[in-house]
């Protein structure tokens, strides 16, 4: 049978720690039903103590859950573990999640303390934080720094107490992923109760291998490690919960597994850049939007021929409908031929070869091809296609002591139709007006990205869109000095293309 390792996500509390990242309530009870919707173990859901918000979290979130553990982190401090398990008397499944420094620097120059003072405050935290619930989990804060035989120690000493589960986070990034690998190792060797808990992974990514010291973490018999979504986290952030997770499901010979519901792992990232305001690079393994992207001629034939040729991870195992093939002047003749074939014009031979000269001329131009220019390219559509969406009238209101408010006007073939709707924005609520009018095809907006050209405030914005209808992909394209009129643009121009 696998071993199960446990997901512990924390983008709740360390992933907020970030400047910029945190959330209002209504935000955070969405982020919790989704991680348990994705499957994780445990919800670190708050510090209750560090302020009255972080308090009311941790009890919302208790209230809302049913499945996951949730947990709420404290100081081996009692009064901190008093109102920890004041938070969590509405949890279904509480853990209280206290410790203190463990290494050279945070013993003598951050506690002011000894070794020995150490073990015996984090034994009396374990046991007084056992009084309120029964799963306790201990932190060896800095524990990438401290030496090992002390840490033996204090990970026998608190696990004697009653932990459940014994937290030996690399606090500041600081270890390579052997020397992380080798810790866990000495731990599960020399530590005589070590079969009564569960050894846990908390790594930073300061020298960017978060993901690579919590795999060898698990390897050298962790099994749970501390993620979050897209690696949200104070500083470099954390481990990334949807890297660590396809690492393990893409080697089953390791038989070491997960319960998280993989699927749903791009829906769970596109939440927290929104609500978070901080997108992933394009570039970022997984759920960055070049993952699952092809442009190189030789990587696109191998794809189109068979897709493990350049892909170890089938798109849909992480929410992504399909691969994408992005036409650019390093394109070859099969990614054309592809994607013309899509179009419905199968080109062979020396039309192909022809068509490929022209695409190569256009692509140096234009830098990426789109199914418009294809068409235009093949002789099909010699001047550009008249929408057959048009915006007749836009109007928004909007200010910092009002809803912002917009009606929209569109001419729909030959007839003119008009809804208003409110939104969290003049965008928003200008993009659900447009919803409202075509409510019967289900649009679906999936990406949306704005840019200047030139800088400055009478600048023209160029805003791009990707809509779904019908479980296919359009793309829109609008441009304005004023930003909601080329928002509006962008995604009328996509939906035209959706209902041709």
């Amino acid at each position: 049978m696998d071993d199960k390792v446990y997901i512990f996500d924390t983008t709740l509390r360390d992933g907020e720690q970030a400047p910029g990242n945190q959330l209002n309530m209504i935000e955070k009870l969405e982020v919790a039903r989704v991680l348990e919707e994705l499957g994780v173990d445990i919800i670190e859901a708050g510090f209750p103590i560090s302020s009255p918000g972080d308090f009311e979290s941790v009890v919302q979130i208790s209230k809302t859950v049913t499945n996951p553990t949730v947990c709420g982190l404290t100081r081996a401090i009692q009064k901190d573990i008093d109102v920890a398990a004041d938070a969590l008397r509405y949890a279904k499944h509480p853990r209280i999640h206290t410790g203190l420094g463990t290494s050279y620097n945070h013993i003598y120059y951050k506690l002011k303390s000894t070794p020995e003072e150490i073990i015996r405050r984090g034994v009396d935290a374990v046991k007084y934080a056992k009084k309120y619930v029964e799963d306790v989990e201990f932190y060896c804060e800095d524990a990438g720094r401290t030496d090992n035989e002390y840490l033996a120690r204090v990970v026998e000493a608190v696990i004697a107490a009653g932990a459940t589960v014994v937290n030996i986070p690399d606090t500041t990034g600081y270890c390579l992923p052997t020397e992380y690998g080798e810790k866990i190792k000495y731990l599960m060797e020399h530590v005589s109760n070590i079969h009564k808990a569960i050894i846990s992974t908390h790594c930073h990514n300061d020298l960017g291998m978060a993901t690579a010291n919590s795999v060898l973490g698990v390897l050298n018999g962790a099994r749970q490690v501390e993620v979050a979504i897209n690696g949200v986290g104070e500083r470099a952030g954390n481990t990334a919960l949807e890297e660590v997770v396809m690492a393990l499901k893409s080697h089953p010979a390791l038989n070491i597994h997960t319960d998280i519901v993989t699927p749903n792992i791009m829906r769970a990232s596109k939440m927290i850049q929104r609500l978070m305001k901080s997108p992933v690079q394009a570039n970022k393994a997984i759920v960055g939007k070049n993952a699952f992207a092809h442009s190189s001629g030789i990587h696109q034939d191998g794809v189109l021929k068979h897709r493990e040729n350049y892909e170890i991870i089938d798109p849909k195992d992480v929410g992504v409908d399909e691969s994408s093939i992005i036409l650019t002047a390093r394109s070859g003749h099969a990614a054309l031929k592809y994607r013309l074939q899509l179009l419905g014009y199968p080109l062979e031979g020396e039309e192909l070869d022809k068509t490929y000269q022209d695409f190569l001329k256009m692509a140096d131009a234009k830098k990426i091809v789109n199914d418009d220019d294809l068409l235009i390219l093949v002789g099909k559509d010699k001047k550009k296609r008249e929408r057959i969406i048009s915006i007749e009238q836009l109007q928004v209101v909007c200010g910092n002591s009002m809803i912002p408010t917009a009606t929209v006007s569109l001419k729909v073939k030959d007839e003119v139709k008009t809804e208003t709707a409110t939104g969290n924005g003049p965008v928003d609520a200008a993009y659900t007006a447009v919803k409202k009018i075509f409510a019967e095809n289900n649009i679906r907006l999936q990406e949306f990205l704005i840019q200047g050209f030139n800088g400055g405030c009478d600048d023209s914005g160029r805003v791009s869109v990707q809509v779904e209808c019908n479980k296919h992909f359009y793309q829109g394209l609008g441009v304005d000095t004023d930003i909601v009129t080329a928002s509006v643009e962008a995604f009328v121009d996509a939906i035209s293309k959706a209902l041709e």
